[in-house]
Order: structure tokens, then C-alpha cells, then sequence
């Protein structure tokens, strides 16, 4: 939970949960599924995944990927999160979910002192920690961020000696990013 607030911050959510999707929802970068499911948990939250598909009108058949893919979405874009199981439903297991800035208040609060530059630094550094060394494509699919922001993330990360970057040595050919620790 402590890096929690580094992937907040990249994502677009300014500071009002209330109004912030309207924005997103009305420039088509939401769709009806999601802000529908958004709406059902701002109005009442937490709330099972059986009753926030009747709340958004999502319980037929063919609405099922729909829904599943705008709680994909919201999830993935730290605007909802899971916050335990419930006996609901014929199988008497069900998730329930809450908006992120009601449930965990703490990550938008830390998120609001980051900039965006720093979120990336911060991630890329524990990255190169958990694995070491990467190249830049392998950073661009993993992350999805633009080649722009990745390479100043990347630079700054050189200029604080994080990482050095190696090009064709016995053991990695092409370029490489590697952990100074490593090397």
C-alpha cells in the first residue's frame, strides 16, 4: 500500500471523485458501463458485485463482459477497489467494492504530493530492484506509458546513479538497463 500513491498519481484522477468521471465520461475516455458502475458505488458504497450490477442495470447476459470489463477498467485506473468477499448470490461468495478515495482515503492524500516524473522514478527504481536489469521495450509494454515520459524517468534514474545503462557485453547483447548495485 505504500507505493499505492506513486500509480495514483499517474492516473487521472484530480482531486474530486464526485466530478472527476464526468470529465473523463464526457471526452469518451469512459463508457456508459463504467460511469454506470462509478455512479452505483458513489451513490452506495461498499456494495456486493450481484447488487452493483442490478444497480447499474448490468444483470443480462450479454452485458456480463461489459461489466466485467468496466470493473477492469475503474480498477485499473485507481478510481474502485475490491475491499472484501460477502455471502451473496447463489454461490454465496461476492466481492465488494468501494470508490479508492472513500475506502482508502491515505493514497489520494499521499498522491497529491507526487508528481508525475517522481511516480515514474519511483516505480522504475523498484522495478530495476525486483529484476535487476530490462530494456527499454520490455519497460514501454510493461508500463504503457509514453516514450517521453519513460525516458526521463529512465535519465533521471541515471543521474541518480540507480541504474547505468550497458550496451552488447558477454552476458547482454543489445542495450540494457541494469542496477548499479549489480554491476
Amino acid at each position: 500500500m505504500e507505493i499505492a500513491p506513486y500509480f495514483y498519481t499517474l492516473t487521472e484522477n484530480y482531486g474530486s471523485p464526485e466530478e472527476d468521471y464526468l470529465t473523463i465520461y464526457e471526452q469518451g475516455r469512459m463508457t456508459q458501463e463504467a460511469k454506470a458502475v462509478y455512479e452505483a458505488l458513489l451513490a452506495n458504497s461498499p456494495m456486493d458485485t450481484i447488487n452493483l450490477r442490478k444497480t447499474a442495470h448490468l444483470t443480462s447476459q450479454d452485458s456480463e463482459s461489459r461489466f466485467n470489463r468496466a470493473l477492469a477498467d475503474l480498477q485499473a485506473d485507481f478510481k474502485i477497489m475490491p475491499v472484501g468477499v460477502v455471502d451473496a448470490g447463489s454461490w454465496h461468495y461476492s466481492f465488494a467494492y468501494d470508490l479508492v478515495a472513500r475506502y482508502e482515503p491515505s493514497i489520494v492524500e499521499n498522491a497529491r504530493y507526487l508528481g508525475e516524473l517522481d511516480a515514474r522514478q519511483k516505480i522504475l527504481e523498484l522495478y530495476f530492484r525486483s529484476v535487476g536489469a530490462a530494456q527499454s521495450r520490455d519497460l514501454a509494454k510493461l508500463f504503457g506509458w509514453k516514450p517521453p515520459d519513460l525516458e526521463q524517468a529512465i535519465h533521471r534514474l541515471e543521474l541518480n546513479q540507480h541504474i547505468r545503462t550497458i550496451r552488447d557485453t558477454e552476458e547482454f547483447r543489445g542495450e540494457w538497463m541494469v542496477l548499479n548495485e549489480l554491476l
